[in-house]
């Protein structure tokens, strides 16, 4: 099945008019997209775009065979004239199939917002799901057999789409997974590259064509990440991002709670509220047997509280034990820690603190936990395949 997409972008697509974001700003030239929509076979056309003649003569298509034109979506923006020839436009109800005189056979997917969804499906078998601009599918099947060799959607907008498509097996490790309705929302240029394959996903030009079911690589995620960088940095808004089109997320907050701490709960609150409902926590600093186990992936925030408790069990703060036996007790929990973090078969996105950059600290017990977390990040990372150094909410990745 071919598949030719005339544009990626978001309905008023990108650069919006007349906006002055950095990410308008940005995309001009090769990075410009158009509203999105998609010829399938040069036979079905998946929503009508102004300029979709043009951009499939550019692409080295025609519309002139165009049998079928379906909407996902009410069309913001200007009044689209409809080509000479081709025949209008309309929706299919949710639940029906529509088979074309091509041999594709088209079934409309209830969402859980306005719009419809479409699966395609060859005369050879290959199928297709396409999901409207900020859409997931509502009621699918608990446990579908058969994955799709296809999908393409608002990954940037809606990643618990992705996560639920993958949760009931729709979506497998084989899938190709293509980003579109991409909007002043998301980043552009390699930055987003980065984060769609974070996803396991990619996006490609306007005027792209792909072929469904043949086989392509799909984009390798890193498993095991650090995340690190400086308070307030957005080192994990960052992690949390890496794992938002899991299917299933352990969060380990070893930071605990604390009583009659306010402030502290307020941030904890916070962190909670961001968090997708499907993912569960764990309130713990014992990460060992965790990485030893299996299960789904881990997001451990952060390192540094885990350390500030290590070095309370081992009374790491006070000069006379630490001399005594502390350091050596420490020194021996954090190569375990490591140990499991290479020995690990889970995905695992560890956040922590970068505090060597500042203010050298006034105080013995201070320069020692400064020193110390250093020393933890330095080993953790060596055994990440991938490093994030987060600075003014822009992640630089310094390995993989």
């Amino acid at each position: 099945m071919e598949l030719t997409l005339l544009g990626t972008g978001a309905p008023l697509g990108l650069p919006r008019p007349d906006c002055p974001c950095a990410v308008c700003a940005l995309s001009r030239g090769t990075r410009a997209r158009a509203a999105t929509a998609l010829l399938v076979d040069g036979a079905l056309l998946l929503d009508l775009t102004p300029g979709a003649a043009l951009a499939a003569a550019r692409s080295g298509h025609s519309l002139v065979g165009v049998r079928q034109v379906l909407l996902t979506h009410p069309h913001d923006g200007p009044a689209v004239e409809v080509p000479a020839g081709l025949p209008t436009a309309g929706r299919v109800p949710d639940g029906r199939e529509l088979t074309l005189i091509s041999g594709h056979t088209v079934r409309a997917v209830p969402m859980d917002s306005p719009g419809t969804g479409y699966e395609v499906t060859s005369a050879d078998g290959e199928r297709l799901l396409y999901l409207p601009p900020g859409g997931a599918p509502a009621g699918l099947p608990e446990d579908q057999q058969v994955p799709y060799d296809m999908l393409i959607g608002d990954v940037t907008g809606r990643p618990d789409a992705l996560a639920r498509l993958r949760a009931t097996g729709a979506v497998g490790p084989a899938t190709e997974v293509i980003a579109v309705h991409l909007d002043h929302d998301a980043p552009a240029g390699a930055e987003l590259d980065r984060r769609l394959a974070a996803a396991g996903a990619r996006a490609v030009p306007d005027g792209t064509t792909l072929y469904v079911g043949e086989y392509h690589e799909v984009p390798e995620v890193p498993r095991r990440t650090l995340v690190t960088g400086g308070a307030r940095s957005g080192k994990s808004v960052e992690a949390e991002r890496r794992l938002e089109t899991f299917p299933e997320v352990l969060y380990v907050a070893t930071g605990g709670t604390r009583e009659g701490d306010a402030e502290w709960a307020q941030r904890v609150g916070l962190h909670r509220e961001r968090r997708p409902g499907s993912w569960r926590t764990a309130e713990t600093c014992d990460l060992v047997p965790l990485l030893a186990g299996e299960g789904p992936a881990l997001l451990i925030d952060c390192l540094s509280l885990w350390l500030t408790d290590a070095m309370d069990r081992v009374g790491a703060w006070d000069d006379e034990r630490w001399a005594a036996g502390g350091q050596a007790a420490l020194r021996e929990r954090t190569a375990e820690l490591v140990a499991a973090v290479r020995a690990t078969g889970r995905t695992v996105v560890a956040v922590t603190n970068e505090v060597g950059s500042g203010v050298v600290p006034g105080t013995a017990s201070g320069r020692r936990f400064r020193d110390e977390l250093g020393r933890l990040n330095a080993a953790f990372a060596d055994e990440c395949e991938q490093v994030v150094l987060v600075v003014a909410g822009q992640p630089l990745v310094l390995r993989g």
